[in-house]
């Protein structure tokens, strides 16, 4: 009898441990870094402080005494879990009021609240595409869109990031499956920061009779007059048919939700297994996000919005003076030009990327790092982000220490450590 080929060896022999490893030894790895506090402006990480540049707090809510009091409250009146899904045994008077005053706020007639926004993607997509539909996406989607395509198995087909052009043919080619359509993009693209031309996009949808969800998980609470995102940025809300978005970034806890017309709401609620077969949120995290949420509708919340804004377009600016090479400002459909609090340090080489994560890790500041497959090979980038919460003080500390690294990483890397990579640019 023939064994069956060890499971295991893919993990044991995949390409990415070698460079794990060549990153351990010189103490560059940039993932899992231990938070010992709040994630504010600036943390306390790893045993000393630091500029916090890597996270989507973009309000800064998270540490706002009216957001844990409200997680405080829900958690004494609820406990700490309710041990169950929402379908059968845990759906409580604060999932309800929170998807009544989501979908006020995004203008739709109803929204329906997940344990976690991946979930959200997967459990809408996933349940309204099925063999015989197409998914068309950008190639810069986020990951829980592209999984969440796989798992429908409609067909999938892809445009090259922001090209209209592109899409107009791939729509006219998706007319021809057969089946229904849906075009699925980012509002605001997590890596590059960059918004996607929702009043062309749109424009086109409505043209081949297909369906358009957009992902709003970094564009509510930070964009268009109500904060309700890059839809209502690019007025372009009733145009849109779905409209999904998280808890984990402006909304200061953790969920996602997705909202739009009450009857395909009502059938995504009894027949989406990602919201069925998934244990409801925690009192706690609903209770926030609804702290939050009061806030972002306040007078408050529109000042919150201008100050992250601001705050993003100071950086960007300032990053562009060092010489960092930044993606251009995103431009409005009246012609004015937006900077989202994703702004992108574009670096190419990996190992690069990774040095200058541990300069600036040393000067006390912290960004992230997007590598393959979280961005095109040969297109690594440290993704920095801002909250309202910074001052200029907290970002001119960061841009001096962009500046006192900038010549001290050098351009390529050296032969042993692009060789430990397997990247051999």
């Amino acid at each position: 009898m023939q064994a069956a080929i060890d499971l295991f060896e893919k993990a044991r022999r995949h390409e990415r441990l070698a460079q794990l490893r060549a990153a351990r030894e010189h103490d560059l790895v940039p993932f899992f870094r231990q938070l010992e506090g709040e994630a504010g402006p600036v943390v306390r990480m790893e045993g000393r402080e630091r500029v916090m540049l890597g996270s989507n707090n973009y309000l800064g809510l998270t540490g706002d005494e009216r957001v844990k009091r409200a997680a405080r409250e829900a958690l004494e009146r609820y406990g700490t879990g309710l041990t169950g899904s929402r379908f059968l045994n845990g759906t409580l008077p604060l999932h309800i009021e929170l998807e009544q005053q989501l979908a006020e706020w995004m203008g739709c007639e109803d929204a329906l609240v997940f344990t976690a926004g991946y979930l959200a993607n997967v459990g809408t997509i996933a349940t309204l595409c099925q063999p015989g539909d197409t998914i068309v996406c950008d190639s810069g989607d986020h990951a829980s869109i592209l999984d969440a395509c796989a798992m429908s198995r409609a067909k999938l087909r892809p445009f090259r990031h922001n090209r209209v052009d592109k899409l107009a043919g791939v729509l006219e080619r998706a007319a021809g499956d057969g089946g229904g359509v849906l075009v699925v993009v980012d509002g605001v693209f997590s890596m590059e920061g960059d918004l996607a031309p929702l009043d062309r996009i749109s424009e086109l949808a409505r043209a081949h009779g297909a369906r358009l969800m957009v992902d709003e998980a970094h564009g509510v609470g930070v964009l268009g007059a109500r904060g309700a995102g890059a839809c209502e940025a690019f007025a372009v809300e009733s145009a849109v048919d779905l409209r999904m978005g998280t808890f984990s970034k402006s909304l200061a806890s953790c969920g996602g939700f997705v909202a739009g017309p009450a009857d395909v709401i009502e059938f995504l609620r009894i027949q989406s297994r990602a919201f069925m077969f998934t244990a409801a949120a925690v009192p706690a995290a609903i209770g926030a996000a609804l702290g939050a949420l009061r806030i972002i509708r306040s007078p408050e919340g529109r000042e919150l919005m201008d100050r992250v804004l601001a705050n993003a377009r100071y950086l960007h600016r300032g990053l562009a003076e060092l010489g960092y090479q930044v993606n251009e400002p995103s431009r409005l459909p009246d012609g004015s030009e937006l900077v989202t609090p994703i702004v992108p340090v574009v670096v190419g080489d990996d190992w690069r990327a990774a040095l200058l994560w541990k300069a600036l890790y040393d000067a006390g500041v912290y960004v992230n790092v997007a590598l393959y497959p979280a961005v095109p090979r040969g297109h690594a980038l440290l993704r920095t982000s801002v909250m309202a919460t910074h001052t200029r003080e907290h970002l001119d500390r960061a841009l001096a220490a962009f500046e006192r690294v900038r010549d001290a990483v050098p351009e390529s890397p050296p032969v042993t450590a692009a060789s430990a990579t397997g990247d051999g640019s």
